[in-house]
């Protein structure tokens, strides 16, 4: 769960997005009521944003209440009541929207997520995400992946060094970038690199990272890589990585594989309230 202060400064900024300075429809409707309204799940999938879409309709009117929700990570099947919301109707109406794009979203992702995970279950490989999210959105996004099964990679630029093929280039080789990096930087800081043929790999190995990234490589390159590093660093498997495929990339033996389009390429599970 995301922290309470930053959780609701970016509600406020979705919600203000949303509303403006007024809702021109509900505020100029004279009558409002007492309702019951509920969240219901319009094809199968993995919930996540229950908690984020309450705090949405808490926002509007602290006193909304819910007599029923599921949890995050429920598997739901179409027509599945998933939360349910007693209050104002004008209130449930201006927070509805917003409420409903962050569930779709996040349970698309928890949903494409588990898909690739269940690929993969019986063997060591963990799947990871990218930094290929939506802007102001991430950590709700990284949150849904962790709802599906799979694991968190570097949250941001600051918390982990990724010598990428760019940085290669403007240093002139592995071994300087790495070097470079290990005069400026704590030791307590975790250091991988990107290397797309095997005597990348074999360079990266002689320079001591934590972790060496097999970026587009075969999966016949990636088993040889594997055996080269043997254990002497983590290894991820990264690139057009897709629900046909990532299986057999895992048997390579790598540690991780990462994927972006868990994220990215996500279709929204699609939800609705009702009155």
């Amino acid at each position: 769960m995301l922290d309470k202060v930053f959780l609701k400064k970016k509600l406020e900024e979705f919600y203000l997005e949303d509303i403006g300075y007024k809702d021109i429809t509900t505020d100029n409707l004279p009558f409002d009521k007492e309702v019951e309204a509920s969240i219901v799940a319009k094809e199968e999938g993995i919930i996540a944003g229950l908690e984020f879409a309450k705090e949405v309709f808490l926002l509007v009117d602290q006193n909304v209440s819910f007599p029923f929700s599921l949890k995050d990570g429920t598997y739901v099947k179409k027509k599945q009541e998933i939360l349910k919301i007693k209050g104002s109707a004008k209130s449930i109406l201006k927070g509805e929207r917003l409420a409903l794009n962050i569930l779709q979203r996040l349970s698309g992702i928890a949903t494409t997520t588990n898909r690739y995970v269940e690929k993969i279950k019986d063997l060591k490989t963990q799947l990871l995400d990218t930094r290929k999210t939506t802007p102001g959105f991430r950590a709700f996004e990284k949150y849904a992946v962790s709802v599906g099964g799979g694991k968190n990679h570097r949250f941001a630029l600051y918390d982990m060094v990724m010598i990428k093929d760019n940085h290669i280039a403007l240093a002139g080789s592995i071994k300087t970038a790495v070097a470079e990096i290990k005069k400026r930087v704590s030791p307590m800081v975790k250091i991988e690199v990107e290397t797309s043929n095997l005597e990348e790999v074999k360079e990266a190995l002689e320079t001591n990272v934590d972790v060496i990234m097999l970026d587009n490589m075969s999966i016949e390159e990636m088993k040889e890589a594997v055996k080269i590093i043997n254990g002497k660093a983590l290894t991820e498997a990264s690139g057009n990585i897709t629900l046909e495929n990532i299986r057999e990339v895992a048997l390579t033996g790598v540690d991780f594989i990462s994927s972006g389009a868990i994220i990215h390429s996500s279709k929204w599970l699609d939800i609705s309230l009702r009155f």
